[in-house]
């Protein structure tokens, strides 16, 4: 079977990030193109990745590729992606998909009237670590999962030209830009949500138009709870990337840092701090050596729906629906309520919520 040939649009940061994915799947996979405005990044980009071809102008690319990785600041989405999906070429887009609903739900429909897939860049889905936690949920190893707890602290600073630091090109601030990640994961292992709030503040990071820290809590259909902390303000870090998953029975835990998976049990009842108990225990369910984005599983799902005709785990409705999540929440803060999540889950009808 031929190669895909896939072309990147954008050569900064996150493009980057991508390049193991292309090393690991080179047998199946041919980078032939890549485009950035900055003819330099362009060049350079097409000789890490081994692309015959580069230019400053994506649309000169179109012969060249059989499918795109756009990784564009995000009000650029949605007019790249409309390029490609009419072009007949397959859309991995980097998160969000794009700024405004209005827009998603064009890039979804134009996909399904082409038959070309459009794939959501969330790689945490696919993180072997995240996949085996997932599973352990899921089959209840643990018992009934009542809260989950996701950190990601990190310190992002960005210079005063960069578009990161305006609200309307990002589309809104760290929660939309960044945790949209941990939304969609949120969704993911706890199934439909029912009501949320978010807290966010710029204070610690006056960089950010919007906010740089963000604090979430859902509470889902059967009442578990998810909690999301994300700052890109911080100049020290215990947490860093992890998840906590609490059940009736144990606890599991995910720590990027050292990219273990834990499984707690076994602590006593009434336990706390500075009480002579027997210690609870800790098992390493799973190890992975690999520290990097590991966005080869990303790409690979991305490729084998391509091959197969199959659905992306994190489609476009799937990603739509997080972003709902997002957005309402976001006009309950100016509000000062609590925002209404019904008809959000994943495996809802997408298409009766469209407003």
């Amino acid at each position: 079977m031929s190669k895909l040939r896939l072309g990147i649009i954008g050569c900064g940061n996150m493009t980057r990030s991508h390049a193991q994915g292309y090393r690991e799947l080179a047998d199946e996979i041919a980078v032939t193109a890549v485009a950035d405005v900055v003819e330099e990044r362009a060049r350079l980009m097409a000789e890490a990745a081994g692309a015959p071809y580069y230019t400053t102008d994506y649309r000169e690319m179109t012969d060249h590729v059989d499918a795109v990785l756009i990784v564009l600041p995000h009000d650029m989405h949605y007019e790249t992606g409309k390029y490609f999906l009419t072009a007949g070429k397959h859309v991995l887009m980097e998160k969000p998909m794009c700024n405004s609903e209005a827009e998603c739900v064009e890039l979804i429909r134009l996909s399904e009237s082409v038959g070309k897939v459009l794939m959501t860049a969330y790689p945490v889905r696919f993180w072997p670590l995240i996949r085996k936690m997932k599973e352990l949920l899921d089959a209840k190893a643990y018992g009934d999962v009542f809260q989950v707890s996701i950190w990601t602290e990190q310190y992002s600073w960005f210079d005063s030209d960069h578009w990161i630091r305006s609200a309307k090109r990002l589309g809104g601030g760290q929660l939309f830009s960044h945790g949209c990640h941990y939304i969609d994961l949120l969704l993911w292992f706890l199934g439909r949500p029912v009501k949320g709030f978010h807290m966010g503040t710029n204070f610690g990071t006056p960089w950010m138009q919007r906010e740089g820290t963000s604090n979430v809590v859902m509470e889902f259909e059967d009442g578990a709870l998810g909690y999301h902390f994300g700052t890109w303000g911080a100049r020290g870090t215990r947490l860093s990337y992890s998840i906590h998953a609490h059940c009736t029975e144990g606890m599991l835990e995910f720590n990027f840092e050292d990219q273990k998976l834990y499984a707690h049990t076994g602590m006593d009842v009434h336990r706390s701090l500075g009480e002579d108990s027997s210690p609870q225990r800790t098992e390493v369910l799973m190890t992975s050596q690999d520290s990097s984005k590991l966005t080869q599983y990303e790409i690979g799902h991305f490729l084998a729906c391509i091959r197969e005709g199959r659905r992306p785990l994190t489609d476009g409705p799937g990603s739509l629906q997080g972003l709902r999540v997002i957005w309402r929440m976001y006009e309950a803060e100016e509000q000062g309520v609590i925002a209404d999540l019904r008809g959000l889950g994943l495996d809802e009808d997408w298409a009766n919520v469209y407003r």
